[in-house]
């Protein structure tokens, strides 16, 4: 199954209550559940922009702290920090669409 489906799930019907086993989906208090085909549109969607956003996670991870920059900035200089910047944006580039 899909690390996304709980969310497909929830994104299609938010007020349903849901609980997802070994033996699939099962839902609570709706009276019309989604069809394989919303499902599996709404967790490609969800797979689709998590791949679209990865690359600000990974950035984040590995920019220097702040008080790192500011040390940089001040025995570096701007070129410097903005060398160490770029060097993490250019490990993982965006993505778009």
């Amino acid at each position: 199954m899909s690390n996304f489906l709980a969310q497909a799930c929830i994104n299609l019907r938010p007020k349903a209550g849901i609980s997802i086993d070994e033996n699939g989906i099962h839902w609570h208090g709706i009276e019309s559940v989604p069809t394989q085909a919303e499902l599996d549109a709404e967790v490609a969607r969800l797979e689709a922009e998590f791949l679209v956003n990865a690359y600000k996670t990974k950035r984040a991870a590995e920019y220097p702290s702040f008080a790192d920059q500011f040390d940089l900035l001040f025995h570096g200089g701007i070129e410097a920090w903005k060398a160490s910047i770029q060097a993490v944006k250019a490990k993982y580039p965006k993505v778009t669409a």
